[in-house]
């Protein structure tokens, strides 16, 4: 999916701004390359995004209370072309008292970016407003028009396949992979990111919402969208989704496993979380499984279909806000389960990069020189 560049973009995160609810705004403003106008959320109005991210230029974006306040902000920061929903809810549905801004703005000219499973362009009411309008609807979620089982294929020669999995959802599994990313660029390596949900591919212009896609095709998808990425490159990160046990997610985890069939997983990991996240049944809980555990287990699941192996942990410690702490945990992770682990988001991701690069090259050699 070509993404048209740049937009000038207003997100909508009513209610939800930040890392949790709010993560498919945080990923776009963090990683994405179109300039913002605003963020609207009226339970944060009057507060601006550097306080989340940091006194740097690009992230100076006011939030504001309506739309009304957002295109306001357009003379100073240039006009705004297009609205982009900025949460992912559970079950992916579009909250009722947002039609309204959506519909306005329409009306204001806006093209809207959605990655809801609600499908904006499919609505009868939004599709005849943005064809009066004249303004285009992106629904990230809808699924590809290809639809292929898998068969099985092996990498090309010199190809390397990593995936992000995570012992959680929404604990930074996207940010990691577009970090290493980041990481094997800067070492001069021919790194691609493969966006496998609405976020990463608001991002970076490509890919498709696994999540979204009929259950026998989604190994098939996960497959194909590997192929193309060799095509551009010879180190293949893919993005993660979901958690092999979460017990509302785990399908899509599966998916990308054994469809993407990677030589090497980075496992990303929060520390300080002892159960999942779940929403759906009040007073219903899933612990989270041992970090030791659960990478035998991933290398066991993965087994079954082609050899893989986790060769670091990604941490996410923003639980651990002292830095001393964080870096304690960091020492801890290594000590237990006696792999590379840093936190490359807060930390930097060239040393833990380092440390994959290797532990994947080293999967190449025969067993008797590793």
């Amino acid at each position: 999916m070509a993404q048209p560049s740049p937009r000038r973009l207003i997100i909508l995160a009513e209610g939800h701004f930040g890392p949790h609810g709010g993560k498919t705004a945080m990923g776009v403003i963090r990683y994405g390359q179109d300039p913002i106008s605003a963020v609207i959320d009226s339970t944060n109005a009057g507060r601006n995004v550097r306080e989340w991210f940091g006194d740097r230029p690009r992230f100076d974006i006011p939030i504001v209370a309506s739309l009304a306040d957002a295109l306001a902000s357009g003379p100073l920061r240039g006009s705004p072309t297009a609205l982009l929903i900025g949460i992912a809810p559970t079950g992916g549905k579009l909250p009722a008292l947002w039609r309204r801004v959506i519909l306005d703005s329409i009306a204001a000219g806006l093209d809207v970016l959605s990655g809801l499973h609600t499908l904006i362009g499919d609505d009868p009411e939004f599709a005849a407003a943005a064809n009066t309008a004249g303004v285009e609807v992106v629904d990230y979620r809808r699924s590809p028009s290809r639809e292929e089982t898998a068969v099985g294929r092996a990498h090309a020669p010199g190809k390397h396949v990593i995936l992000t999995v995570g012992t959680d959802c929404a604990i930074g599994k996207m940010s990691v992979a577009l970090e290493l990313r980041r990481a094997a660029l800067e070492a001069g390596l021919a790194a691609v990111f493969v966006p496998t949900g609405q976020t990463g591919m608001m991002i970076d212009g490509w890919g498709v919402a696994v999540d979204r896609v009929i259950s026998d095709f989604s190994n098939g998808t996960c497959e194909w969208l590997v192929e193309q990425a060799e095509a551009k490159g010879d180190w293949i990160i893919v993005e993660g989704q979901g958690s092999l046990d979460h017990p509302a997610y785990s399908s899509v985890t599966l998916a990308l496993i054994h469809g993407s069939t990677p030589q090497a997983m980075v496992m990303v990991h929060k520390p300080g979380l002892a159960e999942h996240d779940w929403d759906h049944v009040e007073g219903r809980t899933f612990p989270l499984q041992p970090l030791t555990d659960f990478v035998r287990l991933h290398e066991q699941v993965a087994g079954i279909v082609a050899p893989s192996k986790v060769v670091a942990i990604a941490l996410n410690t923003s639980l651990f806000p002292d830095e001393t702490a964080a870096r304690r945990v960091i020492a801890e992770t290594v000590a237990a389960t006696g792999l590379p682990a840093d936190d490359p988001v807060r930390f930097g991701p060239g040393p833990l990069w380092a440390a994959i690069q290797a532990g994947v090259e080293a999967l190449d050699q025969p067993a008797a020189e590793r």
